[in-house]
């Protein structure tokens, strides 16, 4: 169930994302081949001191006051640099796995299925492997409004994007039967059909970033997230009598 933007921890507006990678310099063809980057959601003023982080501003011995509300994980796999792709990701994690069954050749190349699926832009493939929301934050669609923004900001030459939609950390005091897990699956399963992925095959949903249906999806998402923010300035405005000070 959608919350009302009463609910938000605070300002929307104030969300940004911070991407980090490592690069090794002694030459490793697993690395080349598989790219991890780490999206951080931060927000500068949200309270929440187990999940502050150090800032640049901040004295040494200060976490600052900035706050982890979220992150994403992203892998990009140069199919035609490293090690073979397939194996790579056979080798990272099951949900790579899956989706190297799924796209690829044992011989770490598109399958001839999925390459009719996309344009001939691009030779890597991004996969979306994890996005998660702290519980304050859930339930005002913004996991999609993040996904689009990073895709965007990742997908430049790749060829494809994909994931596995699904529950990446659930709660550990959240025991759900097979209805509510695929009540659950199937909103978020909807939440990346908003990004612009399609299903593919068996679990795996696919993006085409040559397309323009990321950037028109992305478009209406930061629509909705800007109407979100206003409202969000709106009801703080009303709840302190309207004194924005």
């Amino acid at each position: 169930m959608s919350k009302s933007l009463d609910q938000l921890p605070a300002d929307p507006s104030k969300l940004y994302l911070h991407y980090t990678t490592t690069h090794e310099l002694v030459e490793d063809p697993y690395s080349e081949t598989l790219q991890r980057w780490d999206v951080s959601v931060r927000h500068p003023g949200a309270a929440d001191a187990d999940r502050r982080i150090p800032t640049p501003q901040a004295p040494p011995d200060d976490v600052g006051q900035e706050t982890e509300i979220g992150r994403m994980e992203f892998y990009r796999v140069r199919l035609d640099q490293g090690m073979n792709a397939s194996t790579a990701m056979e080798e990272e994690s099951e949900e790579l796995e899956q989706i190297a069954r799924a796209l690829l050749h044992p011989d770490g190349y598109l399958t001839a299925e999925a390459s009719e699926r996309l344009s001939y832009v691009g030779t890597d493939l991004l996969v979306m492997d994890r996005v998660v929301l702290t519980m304050p934050w859930r339930g005002f669609g913004l996991g999609a409004v993040l996904a689009a923004e990073a895709i965007n900001r990742l997908a430049p030459g790749c060829r494809a994007v994909a994931c596995i939609p699904g529950i990446a950390d659930p709660d550990g005091s959240w025991r759900p039967d097979q209805v509510e897990w695929d009540r659950v699956t199937a909103k978020i399963t909807a939440g990346w059909e908003r990004v612009g992925f399609t299903h593919f095959r068996d679990t795996v949903y696919l993006l085409d970033p040559a397309t323009g249906a990321l950037e028109d999806q992305r478009s209406r998402l930061r629509s909705e997230y800007l109407q979100m923010c206003l409202g969000w300035k709106s009801t703080s405005a009303a709840g302190t009598g309207g004194d924005d000070q």
